[in-house]
């Protein structure tokens, strides 16, 4: 199936966590997962160099942002967009791209709620220092999502998983 708008999404959605350059397989389990529900898809990239300023009670978010031109924000949603057309041609699942701003749990958080989506998933992290800081730093996504609200979650790995003697970033 093709893109939906975002005003269709019906409940029970299920909600894909998504980075750009990210690994297909997280859209497609997702998408294996909606179509086993008979649910919506919903690919969500969420940028975080903008945070919410305020909400109006109408839902609209005033954003702030580190990034004026807002060039990269929109390369990494076209990104994801072109990414999840490509992983889902040929799937019959009604799904759609967008993107929320802040931190990625608690606007994956918040959208769920929004959604009332019956399953969360996201991809684990590409290995490598950088990353295990950044983890570090903030915590992983899918260990705060699996702690701060009651749906479940899928976590997808999507890279090379760590020897048995390798050891972890958190150890």
């Amino acid at each position: 199936m093709t893109e939906q708008s975002r005003s269709h999404v019906a409940a029970g959605a299920v909600i894909a966590g998504v980075v750009p350059g990210q690994s297909p397989r997280v859209v497609r389990e997702a998408a294996r997962y909606a179509a086993l529900a008979g649910a919506p898809l919903v690919v969500v990239h969420v940028d975080t160099t903008r945070f919410v300023a305020f909400e109006d009670p109408d839902g609209y978010v005033h954003s702030s942002t580190v990034d004026v031109a807002g060039a990269a924000s929109k390369a990494a949603l076209e990104e994801v967009r072109r990414a999840s057309t490509e992983a889902l041609a040929g799937d019959d699942v009604s799904w759609s791209v967008q993107q929320e701003i802040g931190d990625p749990a608690l606007a994956l958080i918040h959208l769920a709620d929004q959604l009332e989506a019956s399953l969360l998933v996201v991809g684990t992290r590409k290995r490598g220092l950088g990353e295990s800081l950044r983890e570090f730093l903030t915590g992983s996504v899918a260990a705060r999502l699996t702690h701060r609200q009651r749906r479940p979650v899928l976590v997808v790995p999507v890279g090379e998983p760590a020897g048995a003697d390798d050891q972890l970033p958190w150890e």
